[in-house]
Protein backbone atom coordinates (compact mmCIF):
# COMPACT_ATOMS: atom_id res chain seq x y z
CA UNK A 1 0.00 0.00 0.00
CA UNK A 2 1.51 3.00 -1.12
CA UNK A 3 2.05 5.62 1.47
CA UNK A 4 0.48 8.94 1.28
CA UNK A 5 2.21 12.41 0.42
CA UNK A 6 1.29 14.88 3.46
CA UNK A 7 0.37 18.38 1.81
CA UNK A 8 2.96 21.17 2.46
CA UNK A 9 1.71 23.48 4.75
CA UNK A 10 0.83 27.11 3.15
CA UNK A 11 2.96 28.55 6.77
CA UNK A 12 6.16 26.95 4.86
CA UNK A 13 5.46 26.62 0.79
CA UNK A 14 5.55 30.75 1.27
CA UNK A 15 8.73 31.01 2.24
CA UNK A 16 9.86 28.79 -0.20
CA UNK A 17 8.93 29.76 -2.85
CA UNK A 18 10.18 33.31 -2.00
CA UNK A 19 13.58 31.55 -1.97
CA UNK A 20 13.32 29.91 -5.14
CA UNK A 21 11.93 33.64 -6.80
CA UNK A 22 15.19 35.02 -5.08
CA UNK A 23 17.19 32.90 -6.57
CA UNK A 24 15.81 33.21 -10.32
CA UNK A 25 16.24 37.20 -9.77
CA UNK A 26 19.70 36.70 -8.33
CA UNK A 27 20.85 34.56 -10.99
CA UNK A 28 19.11 37.09 -13.78
CA UNK A 29 20.90 39.99 -12.27
CA UNK A 30 24.50 38.18 -12.51
CA UNK A 31 23.94 36.84 -15.94
CA UNK A 32 22.97 40.50 -16.73
CA UNK A 33 26.24 41.90 -15.23
CA UNK A 34 28.67 39.06 -17.13
CA UNK A 35 26.90 39.96 -20.07
CA UNK A 36 27.50 43.55 -19.83
CA UNK A 37 31.54 42.49 -18.76
CA UNK A 38 33.39 43.83 -21.16
CA UNK A 39 37.02 42.37 -22.01
CA UNK A 40 40.44 43.99 -23.13
CA UNK A 41 42.71 41.35 -24.54
CA UNK A 42 46.55 42.05 -24.34
CA UNK A 43 48.99 40.64 -26.38
CA UNK A 44 52.46 40.54 -24.64
CA UNK A 45 55.69 39.48 -25.31
CA UNK A 46 58.54 37.99 -22.06
CA UNK A 47 60.30 41.09 -22.70
CA UNK A 48 59.37 44.24 -21.67
CA UNK A 49 56.79 46.73 -19.87
CA UNK A 50 53.28 45.34 -20.84
CA UNK A 51 54.69 41.65 -18.86
CA UNK A 52 55.69 43.74 -15.63
CA UNK A 53 52.38 45.60 -15.76
CA UNK A 54 50.84 42.03 -16.06
CA UNK A 55 52.94 40.55 -13.24
CA UNK A 56 51.95 43.28 -10.92
CA UNK A 57 48.49 43.31 -11.53
CA UNK A 58 47.99 47.09 -11.38
CA UNK A 59 45.82 47.51 -14.50
CA UNK A 60 43.01 44.61 -13.60
CA UNK A 61 41.09 46.79 -10.78
CA UNK A 62 41.87 50.06 -12.74
CA UNK A 63 39.70 48.38 -15.42
CA UNK A 64 37.39 46.60 -13.48
CA UNK A 65 35.94 50.27 -12.33
CA UNK A 66 35.09 50.93 -15.98
CA UNK A 67 33.37 47.35 -16.29
CA UNK A 68 36.22 45.33 -17.82
CA UNK A 69 38.43 42.18 -17.54
CA UNK A 70 41.74 41.46 -18.88
CA UNK A 71 42.69 38.51 -20.46
CA UNK A 72 46.34 38.15 -21.70
CA UNK A 73 48.05 36.13 -24.46
CA UNK A 74 51.89 35.37 -24.85
CA UNK A 75 54.04 36.05 -27.70
CA UNK A 76 57.43 35.03 -29.21
CA UNK A 77 57.95 38.31 -30.90
CA UNK A 78 55.70 41.40 -32.43
CA UNK A 79 55.00 39.95 -35.84
CA UNK A 80 52.81 37.13 -35.07
CA UNK A 81 51.27 39.39 -32.08
CA UNK A 82 50.55 42.38 -34.99
CA UNK A 83 48.79 39.27 -37.26
CA UNK A 84 46.48 38.68 -34.13
CA UNK A 85 45.92 42.40 -34.37
CA UNK A 86 44.43 42.56 -37.45
CA UNK A 87 43.00 39.38 -37.15
CA UNK A 88 41.06 40.31 -33.82
CA UNK A 89 42.38 37.96 -31.68
CA UNK A 90 43.85 40.71 -29.46
CA UNK A 91 42.78 44.45 -28.46
CA UNK A 92 46.19 45.76 -27.48
CA UNK A 93 49.92 45.15 -27.46
CA UNK A 94 52.97 46.40 -28.39
CA UNK A 95 55.80 45.96 -31.03
CA UNK A 96 59.08 47.56 -32.70
CA UNK A 97 59.30 49.68 -35.80
CA UNK A 98 58.52 47.40 -38.59
CA UNK A 99 56.20 45.04 -37.33
CA UNK A 100 53.21 47.34 -37.54
CA UNK A 101 54.09 48.49 -40.56
CA UNK A 102 53.87 44.81 -41.98
CA UNK A 103 50.60 44.42 -40.24
CA UNK A 104 49.36 47.93 -42.15
CA UNK A 105 50.08 46.38 -45.51
CA UNK A 106 48.13 42.97 -44.55
CA UNK A 107 44.96 45.17 -43.10
CA UNK A 108 44.06 48.81 -42.13
CA UNK A 109 42.58 47.54 -39.24
CA UNK A 110 45.54 49.18 -37.10
CA UNK A 111 45.73 52.20 -35.14
CA UNK A 112 48.81 53.64 -33.23
CA UNK A 113 48.36 54.52 -29.18
CA UNK A 114 51.62 55.63 -28.18
CA UNK A 115 55.35 54.96 -28.20
CA UNK A 116 58.23 54.68 -25.78
CA UNK A 117 61.23 56.85 -26.71
CA UNK A 118 64.06 56.17 -29.32
CA UNK A 119 66.31 53.38 -28.17
CA UNK A 120 68.68 52.83 -30.80
CA UNK A 121 71.78 51.13 -28.30
CA UNK A 122 69.02 48.31 -27.61
CA UNK A 123 69.41 46.52 -30.92
CA UNK A 124 72.69 45.44 -32.78
CA UNK A 125 74.25 43.26 -35.81
CA UNK A 126 76.36 40.99 -34.12
CA UNK A 127 79.59 38.85 -35.49
CA UNK A 128 81.53 36.16 -33.66
CA UNK A 129 84.47 37.57 -32.11
CA UNK A 130 86.90 35.13 -34.59
CA UNK A 131 85.01 36.42 -37.55
CA UNK A 132 87.12 38.46 -40.52
CA UNK A 133 84.15 40.31 -40.74
CA UNK A 134 84.87 43.76 -39.48
CA UNK A 135 82.87 46.55 -41.27
CA UNK A 136 79.18 46.63 -42.35
CA UNK A 137 80.89 46.91 -45.89
CA UNK A 138 82.26 43.33 -45.29
CA UNK A 139 78.86 41.66 -45.44
CA UNK A 140 79.09 41.35 -48.72
CA UNK A 141 78.25 38.02 -49.80
CA UNK A 142 77.03 36.77 -46.26
CA UNK A 143 74.93 35.53 -44.73
CA UNK A 144 72.70 37.48 -41.81
CA UNK A 145 70.50 35.82 -39.46
CA UNK A 146 67.46 38.22 -38.70
CA UNK A 147 63.50 38.00 -37.57
CA UNK A 148 61.78 39.36 -41.01
CA UNK A 149 59.54 42.02 -40.16
CA UNK A 150 60.97 42.43 -36.69
CA UNK A 151 63.20 45.84 -36.30
CA UNK A 152 66.20 44.92 -36.59
CA UNK A 153 65.22 44.21 -40.36
CA UNK A 154 65.00 48.02 -40.69
CA UNK A 155 68.40 48.22 -39.06
CA UNK A 156 69.94 45.83 -41.37
CA UNK A 157 68.30 47.94 -44.31
CA UNK A 158 69.69 51.27 -42.53
CA UNK A 159 72.92 49.38 -42.13
CA UNK A 160 74.22 48.13 -45.37
CA UNK A 161 72.97 51.39 -47.10
CA UNK A 162 74.95 53.63 -45.13
CA UNK A 163 77.81 50.88 -46.09
CA UNK A 164 77.22 51.55 -49.71
CA UNK A 165 75.80 47.87 -50.00
CA UNK A 166 71.99 47.03 -51.03
CA UNK A 167 70.06 44.04 -49.79
CA UNK A 168 71.20 41.82 -52.74
CA UNK A 169 74.54 42.11 -51.74
CA UNK A 170 73.91 39.95 -48.75
CA UNK A 171 72.16 36.22 -47.90
CA UNK A 172 69.19 37.31 -45.20
CA UNK A 173 68.62 34.01 -43.46
CA UNK A 174 64.98 34.72 -41.52
CA UNK A 175 65.48 32.78 -38.48
CA UNK A 176 63.50 33.20 -35.17
CA UNK A 177 65.79 34.47 -32.11
CA UNK A 178 66.40 31.00 -30.88
CA UNK A 179 66.83 29.34 -33.95
CA UNK A 180 69.10 32.24 -35.06
CA UNK A 181 71.40 32.03 -32.24
CA UNK A 182 72.03 28.62 -32.35
CA UNK A 183 72.90 29.29 -36.33
CA UNK A 184 75.08 31.90 -35.40
CA UNK A 185 76.97 29.91 -32.99
CA UNK A 186 78.06 27.12 -35.15
CA UNK A 187 78.70 28.96 -37.57
CA UNK A 188 75.88 28.34 -40.61
CA UNK A 189 75.28 32.26 -40.71
CA UNK A 190 78.33 35.14 -40.74
CA UNK A 191 75.96 37.58 -38.59
CA UNK A 192 72.88 38.18 -36.46
CA UNK A 193 70.80 41.25 -36.50
CA UNK A 194 68.71 41.16 -33.31
CA UNK A 195 67.51 43.21 -29.90
CA UNK A 196 67.54 43.28 -26.56
CA UNK A 197 67.03 41.15 -24.24
CA UNK A 198 68.74 38.22 -26.93
CA UNK A 199 71.46 40.92 -27.72
CA UNK A 200 72.90 41.12 -23.84
CA UNK A 201 72.95 37.39 -23.61
CA UNK A 202 74.74 36.83 -26.98
CA UNK A 203 77.42 39.70 -25.56
CA UNK A 204 77.29 37.73 -22.29
CA UNK A 205 77.82 34.37 -23.89
CA UNK A 206 81.59 35.82 -25.13
CA UNK A 207 81.60 34.99 -28.61
CA UNK A 208 79.99 37.75 -29.76
CA UNK A 209 81.32 41.22 -31.46
CA UNK A 210 78.93 44.12 -32.10
CA UNK A 211 79.42 45.37 -35.52
CA UNK A 212 77.24 48.12 -35.20
CA UNK A 213 74.31 49.21 -32.98
CA UNK A 214 71.38 51.63 -34.34
CA UNK A 215 72.91 54.85 -33.38
CA UNK A 216 73.16 56.91 -35.88
CA UNK A 217 70.94 54.76 -38.01
CA UNK A 218 67.63 54.14 -36.82
CA UNK A 219 66.01 55.33 -33.55
CA UNK A 220 64.27 51.71 -32.54
CA UNK A 221 61.21 52.93 -31.19
CA UNK A 222 59.04 50.85 -29.18
CA UNK A 223 55.00 51.29 -30.05
CA UNK A 224 51.51 50.63 -28.27
CA UNK A 225 48.94 49.55 -30.72
CA UNK A 226 45.19 48.76 -30.94
CA UNK A 227 42.65 47.98 -33.13
CA UNK A 228 40.99 51.33 -34.89
CA UNK A 229 37.06 49.35 -34.04
CA UNK A 230 38.26 48.80 -30.15
CA UNK A 231 40.05 52.42 -29.83
CA UNK A 232 36.91 54.19 -31.75
CA UNK A 233 34.67 51.75 -29.38
CA UNK A 234 36.97 51.86 -25.89
CA UNK A 235 38.85 55.21 -25.91
CA UNK A 236 38.48 55.06 -22.02
CA UNK A 237 39.67 52.10 -21.83
CA UNK A 238 42.72 52.75 -23.83
CA UNK A 239 43.34 55.69 -21.89
CA UNK A 240 43.85 53.53 -18.47
CA UNK A 241 46.39 51.07 -19.76
CA UNK A 242 48.33 53.79 -20.89
CA UNK A 243 48.08 55.36 -17.45
CA UNK A 244 48.97 52.14 -16.06
CA UNK A 245 51.74 51.55 -18.53
CA UNK A 246 53.14 55.38 -17.48
CA UNK A 247 53.47 54.04 -13.66
CA UNK A 248 54.98 51.22 -14.49
CA UNK A 249 58.00 53.00 -16.82
CA UNK A 250 58.46 55.49 -13.91
CA UNK A 251 59.01 52.88 -11.70
CA UNK A 252 61.42 50.76 -13.81
CA UNK A 253 63.63 53.85 -15.07
CA UNK A 254 64.58 53.82 -11.67
CA UNK A 255 64.83 50.12 -10.67
CA UNK A 256 66.31 48.45 -13.52
CA UNK A 257 68.11 46.07 -11.24
CA UNK A 258 64.50 45.49 -9.39
CA UNK A 259 62.91 44.66 -13.11
CA UNK A 260 65.60 42.35 -14.08
CA UNK A 261 64.83 40.42 -11.24
CA UNK A 262 61.40 40.56 -11.48
CA UNK A 263 61.65 39.69 -15.22
CA UNK A 264 64.24 36.71 -15.13
CA UNK A 265 62.62 33.97 -14.13
CA UNK A 266 59.96 34.30 -17.30
CA UNK A 267 62.57 35.62 -19.61
CA UNK A 268 64.67 32.54 -19.01
CA UNK A 269 67.78 35.35 -18.41
CA UNK A 270 69.90 35.83 -15.44
CA UNK A 271 68.99 39.02 -14.15
CA UNK A 272 72.34 41.12 -14.34
CA UNK A 273 72.29 40.21 -18.11
CA UNK A 274 69.12 41.62 -18.18
CA UNK A 275 70.06 44.68 -15.94
CA UNK A 276 72.18 45.68 -19.07
CA UNK A 277 69.50 45.37 -21.52
CA UNK A 278 67.48 47.25 -19.57
CA UNK A 279 69.80 49.97 -18.92
CA UNK A 280 69.98 50.63 -22.95
CA UNK A 281 66.18 51.18 -22.65
CA UNK A 282 64.05 53.78 -23.29
CA UNK A 283 61.32 54.76 -20.95
CA UNK A 284 58.45 57.17 -20.89
CA UNK A 285 55.63 56.21 -23.00
CA UNK A 286 53.60 59.11 -24.90
CA UNK A 287 51.44 60.01 -27.76
CA UNK A 288 52.62 60.18 -31.86
CA UNK A 289 54.56 63.69 -31.95
CA UNK A 290 54.85 64.80 -35.92
CA UNK A 291 58.26 63.65 -35.99
CA UNK A 292 57.72 59.99 -34.70
CA UNK A 293 55.16 59.50 -37.31
CA UNK A 294 56.86 61.27 -40.03
CA UNK A 295 59.84 58.64 -38.85
CA UNK A 296 57.56 55.49 -38.85
CA UNK A 297 56.66 56.85 -42.28
CA UNK A 298 59.93 56.78 -43.40
CA UNK A 299 60.17 53.65 -42.48
CA UNK A 300 57.25 52.05 -44.40
CA UNK A 301 58.19 53.87 -47.70
CA UNK A 302 61.62 52.23 -47.46
CA UNK A 303 59.80 49.00 -47.39
CA UNK A 304 57.83 49.63 -49.71
CA UNK A 305 60.51 50.85 -52.11
CA UNK A 306 62.66 47.51 -51.64
CA UNK A 307 59.27 45.72 -52.15
CA UNK A 308 59.40 44.08 -48.76
CA UNK A 309 55.87 45.34 -48.09
CA UNK A 310 53.42 45.21 -51.40
CA UNK A 311 51.90 48.70 -51.20
CA UNK A 312 51.98 52.22 -49.86
CA UNK A 313 50.99 52.26 -46.01
CA UNK A 314 49.78 56.06 -44.65
CA UNK A 315 50.58 56.03 -40.94
CA UNK A 316 49.20 59.61 -39.77
CA UNK A 317 45.86 58.15 -40.59
CA UNK A 318 46.28 55.22 -38.46
CA UNK A 319 47.65 57.45 -35.08
CA UNK A 320 45.29 57.87 -32.41
CA UNK A 321 44.56 60.81 -31.06
CA UNK A 322 44.88 61.10 -27.64
CA UNK A 323 41.86 60.93 -25.94
CA UNK A 324 39.66 59.99 -28.99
Amino acid sequence: MLARTRPVPPSLLLPRLWLALAALIFASLSLAAHAQERVVRIGYQKYGTLVLLKGRGTLEPKLKALGYRVLWSEFPSGPPLMEALNAGAVDFGSAGETPPIFAQAASDALAYVAHEPAAPQGEAILVRKSSPVRSVADLRGKKVALNKGSNVHYLLVRAIEAAGLTLADITPVYLAPADARAAFERGAVDAWAIWDPYFAAAEAGGNARVLTDGTGLVPNHQFYLSSKSFAAENGPALDVIVAAIAEVDAWARDNTDAVAKELSPSVGIPAPILSVALKRQSYGIRPLDAAVTAEQQRIADTFHGLKLVPKTVEITGAVRKPGS
